[in-house]
């Protein structure tokens, strides 16, 4: 038993003492971390705060580049709303009425080829306007006309009028509505339509979206045509009556609230 105890023990020590070497050579003790300086720990501090306030700064300038983009289109909205509703204040709605809509020859519209005037009496007669199928149709005056034609059909017709009276001058109803066709397109603030504008007392204006022409009827049956992106010498006085008498239209359109801006925009002149 002496003999065992002995051997045993020896083995105990050979045995503990290889483990130490193993346990200190896989995991060998750490020498305890310097301790940093006052100094030291406050600088790191300082870096850390300045980082800080960099980030914040960054954000701060982002939100500020993206707030007042957001808010600018807003307020823009708001304004062309609010200046939409006040637009409306200068509209007349009167619905047209009803009727039945040719599908086929809005379609296959030709153009205007030839016009000629029909009088009948001294006081009854239309302008017969035809078109390229051989089709025509009468009208009594171009206000008529407008209801119909669009753009390229006024156009058209002009051109055949000029062309007409292009080495002679236009008499009777002719010089009627080579007269309106000319104010229209090529105005002259030296003639007696514009220099009269103050004997003048306005019934209605009208416009006519389809062709973009606005007109002016007056009391003693002179009508003035004018395309609603021409600027014509209409007086400060004639401007003003145009505004409060409104803006006779089927229905709203950008065409008109257009018009209006442009109207008004004059009249602040």
């Amino acid at each position: 038993m002496g003999c065992q105890s002995k051997k045993y023990a020896k083995f105990l020590d050979t045995e503990l003492g290889s483990r130490k070497q193993k346990s200190s050579q896989k995991s060998p003790v750490k020498s305890p971390a310097k301790e940093k300086s006052p100094e030291k720990v406050v600088e790191e501090v300082s870096e850390t705060q300045e980082a800080l306030k960099e980030s914040v700064k960054e954000s701060t300038a982002k939100r500020k580049k993206s707030i007042p983009r957001k808010s600018t289109r807003k307020r823009q909205n708001l304004e062309e709303d609010a200046e939409t509703d006040e637009l409306k204040g200068f509209l007349d709605i009167v619905p047209r009425e009803e009727a039945p809509v040719e599908v086929e020859f809005i379609s296959t519209k030709f153009p205007i080829v030839d016009w000629k005037t029909c009088v009948l009496t001294e006081t009854f007669m239309y302008y017969q306007v035809f078109r390229g199928d051989g089709s025509s149709k009468n009208y009594k005056v171009l206000s008529e006309m407008l209801e119909d034609f669009d753009r390229l059909d006024v156009e058209e017709l002009y051109r055949l009028v000029k062309n007409r009276y292009s080495a002679s001058s236009p008499e009777g109803f002719d010089l009627m509505l080579w007269g309106d066709l000319h104010t229209l397109f090529e105005p002259d603030e030296e003639d007696e339509i514009w220099k009269d504008q103050h004997e003048y007392n306005l019934l209605s204006w009208r416009l006519c979206d389809f062709c973009g022409i606005h007109i002016l009827l007056m009391d003693n049956g002179l009508a003035i045509h004018m395309l609603t992106e021409k600027k014509y010498p209409l007086s400060q006085e004639m401007l003003t009556k145009m505004l409060s008498r409104k803006l006779e239209v089927d229905h709203e359109s950008s065409q008109a609230f257009e018009l209006l801006r442009f109207i008004r925009s004059q009249v602040q002149k």
